[in-house]
């Protein structure tokens, strides 16, 4: 059993809950049997200190009966409440509308386990995006009563043992008799003891085309945020944040990682109090967020994950890659990925069905399987500033119909895919003449525009209808074998006209679960279908958009030498088979071999795409093409399931180095990468952890033979003076 819970004897503890994964441990209790408190988080062990310890200090509040024994603002909390003696950040902020109070108190009524898991309602449409159980998966839920308020608040600890990771969100339902204002609402709370002061937090941060871009520095006393306001989790930032030593690397050293299953805006909330304690909260946050609730309603969290490991940065990162493959991601569509052939940086808005019909021709000539059909084939979209919102082909590019092009298309041997940006409409569209009031506009403002479009309320039902209606219509019978979803504009002014003035701060999330039921909606159109996710490129790279994204477009710069940058920061969190990466063609790069292999070698580090005009490449350049993707079939199996290994950070010396290992460690997957030249020559020892000990490895690219103690001694390379440098192992084991 993962979760255990019992009721000490003799001890201001009277109920104590203890989670166990694979690796760590989580305990929590209940002080006098009233408050929740957390007990620790970490290494795995039977001699973990478990003892509550109170301190008392000057100007804290406490409760009478309880002294010092109890102080809110000093003690390590399960999940904070707002005006109560708690001068920290606070888990949860509840207004009472009938005094207008927002000083909360939930008290301890019972806690329980159970095998599996329970599903997270949205309070309009159906579910927020949540991990997914599988046979090892309990939960413990807490449920806790407000008697002033009448409020309910439920916990919950989901436990995925074999990843390490621990999922958590609460539920509030209003069991009173008026109405209350959920005013900031996180999903997890972590307090972590002043023993680990000075820890070192890395995030990762950015801009379009700049996608995840690390950062790391020491946490000082004071309040940290890390948040979006943009109505997405955004390029600029991203939700998932690491905690480490301050001498952690990615082998050894204590490390924490954090996440939340949501696509909006968040709120990474880390605050080093007097004491030298550290807290950590994740969740909505309350600036751009608020619910009401009246009698008999109820509000539930999107969910965030935590995970620790005592063996460094990277294992952390493997803890939050296997928890997304396993518990996260779709359901592979097809037995093989596709590599997919983007029309985008081939013909921008300049297509036609007898253009497409001839790319898809030269696309199954080199091995692709999928061409895609980018944006310009809907409505009067010929340029960015029409059309978005009117889904039907254009007739003059497709006179018998979207059907009969897209059979032609498949004739010739692939499969067919589709540019669709549903959360848009361009003032100069059919949708937006007849419904206005759809988009998000401040009353009285002018609507702002960027990319020359507006936002649609995806919180307003007849929106998220309208969409689903015209897509149903537009694709009918069409078969269609893959959707990129993009949204290319961030949510300002965010105002609902189906909205009262009162629940105004309630559209950004509402937005947001508009957005997952058009996913869900579209995936039941179209069940054997992939979705491929994009927003400017990596503008929506989380776990949210993952559980209906086979894979996401990580950015829109293509160049293989800022892509070293992007897809060393995204491995930080997520896995490299959501990571979809692209050759492109950059100052004719795909008529210059070394650029061309360049490209291919960097785009090796996720599932395999091309970004060009194949129609435009010589015979060389086809032939080279056919033989990269031939060999990415050879590794591809590793790329998308195998542990993944950092090596190198190009943020720190220019190159990147990382290697993929197959479960049982008899296969690797070593890859060099060099941006620049190095006229010094400098050597690197790439060492390889997982290599296995008394075993002789051959690599398939070169023909020699290394042994395991070899490997883990190191691969010696040598810098290139040229840069632009790609050196490649697969090791095979005899």
């Amino acid at each position: 059993m993962s979760i255990t819970i019992t009721h000490p004897q003799n001890s201001k503890i009277t109920t104590q809950a203890v989670i166990r994964t694979k690796n760590t441990m989580y305990a929590l209790g209940i002080f006098a049997d009233r408050f929740p408190v957390h007990l620790y988080y970490g290494k795995k062990s039977r001699s973990a200190d478990l003892t509550y310890r109170s301190r008392g200090s000057a100007f804290s509040p406490y409760y009478p009966e309880y002294g010092d024994g109890y102080m809110a603002t000093t003690v390590s909390s399960e999940f904070p409440t707002f005006g109560m003696g708690e001068f920290r950040a606070a888990a949860i902020r509840v207004r009472d509308l009938s005094t207008g109070s927002d000083a909360t108190e939930f008290s301890f009524r019972k806690m329980k386990k159970y095998k599996g898991r329970v599903a997270i309602n949205a309070p309009i449409y159906g579910e927020l995006p949540y991990a997914e159980a599988d046979g090892n998966t309990e939960t413990l839920e807490m449920i806790l009563d407000d008697r002033v308020t009448g409020c309910e608040l439920h916990l919950y600890y989901t436990v995925f043992p074999e990843s390490d990771v621990i999922a958590r969100h609460m539920t509030l339902i209003n069991k009173g008799k008026t109405p209350v204002s959920l005013e900031k609402c996180m999903s997890l709370c972590l307090d972590i003891p002043d023993s680990k002061y000075g820890l070192d937090l890395i995030s990762t941060y950015g801009a379009h085309a700049r996608e995840r871009h690390v950062d790391r520095y020491k946490l000082s006393y004071g309040v940290h945020r890390i948040t979006s306001r943009r109505g997405a989790s955004s390029h600029m930032e991203n939700p998932c944040i690491l905690l480490c030593d301050p001498k952690a690397t990615e082998e050894r050293g204590e490390a924490y990682g954090f996440n939340i299953v949501y696509s909006g805006d968040f709120l990474d909330e880390l605050e080093v109090d007097p004491s030298k304690k550290t807290r950590v909260l994740i969740g909505l946050g309350d600036e751009t967020f608020s619910w009401r609730l009246e009698a008999g309603e109820s509000f539930t969290s999107p969910e965030a994950v935590m995970t620790y490991s005592a063996h460094g940065i990277g294992e952390v990162s493997r803890n939050l890659h296997r928890f997304t493959c396993n518990h996260i991601l779709p359901a592979e569509p097809f037995e093989r990925r596709p590599v997919v052939l983007n029309s985008w940086e081939a013909f921008y808005f300049n297509i036609d069905g007898k253009l497409m019909e001839d790319f898809a021709a030269g696309a199954a000539e080199v091995g692709i399987d999928m061409p895609v059909m980018d944006d310009g084939w809907f409505g009067e979209r010929r340029h960015d500033r029409a059309g978005l919102g009117d889904w039907y082909p254009h007739p003059s590019l497709f006179p018998d119909g979207l059907k009969a092009f897209v059979e032609r298309v498949k004739a010739k041997g692939v499969r067919f895919g589709i540019w669709i940006e549903p959360e848009m409409v361009n003032p100069d569209s059919d949708l937006y003449r007849a419904h206005p009031e759809w988009a998000l506009a401040a009353p009285g403002r002018v609507p702002l525009e960027s990319r020359q479009q507006l936002v649609l309320d995806m919180g307003n039902p007849a929106v998220v209808d309208y969409l689903s209606e015209s897509f149903a219509t537009c694709f009918k019978d069409v078969p269609l074998d893959y959707f990129k979803w993009d949204m290319n504009r961030h949510l300002s002014p965010v105002y609902s006209n189906v909205l009262p003035r009162e629940r105004q701060k309630e559209a950004s999330f509402r937005h947001m679960c508009g957005v997952y039921e058009l996913f869900r909606r579209l995936r039941a159109l179209f069940p054997h279908a992939m979705i491929e996710n994009c927003s400017g490129g990596g503008g929506r790279y989380d776990l949210g958009m993952m559980k209906y994204s086979t894979q996401i477009w990580c950015s829109d710069n293509t160049d293989p030498v800022s892509r070293t940058y992007i897809q060393y920061g995204s491995t930080l969190g997520y896995p490299a088979a959501t990571m979809s990466c692209h050759v492109a063609n950059h100052g004719s790069s795909i008529e210059d071999p070394r650029k061309l292999n360049y490209g291919f070698r960097v785009a090796l580090n996720g599932p395999l795409g091309y970004e060009l005009n194949i129609l435009g490449a010589g015979d060389t350049a086809k032939a080279t093409m056919s033989g990269q993707i031939k060999e990415y079939r050879a590794y591809e199996h590793l790329i998308l399931r195998g542990d993944f290994y950092r090596l190198l950070d190009p943020f720190a010396c220019g190159r990147y180095a990382y290697y993929f290992a197959s479960p049982d460690s008899r296969e690797l997957l070593v890859t060099y990468l060099q941006n620049y030249g190095d006229p010094k020559k400098t050597v690197y020892t790439l060492k390889i952890g997982r290599a296995v000990k008394g075993v002789t490895y051959r690599d398939t690219v070169s023909g020699k033979t290394f042994t395991g103690e070899e490997l883990r001694k190191g691969i010696s390379v040598e810098s290139d003076t040229e840069g632009l440098y790609a050196v490649m192992w697969h090791l095979v084991a005899e």
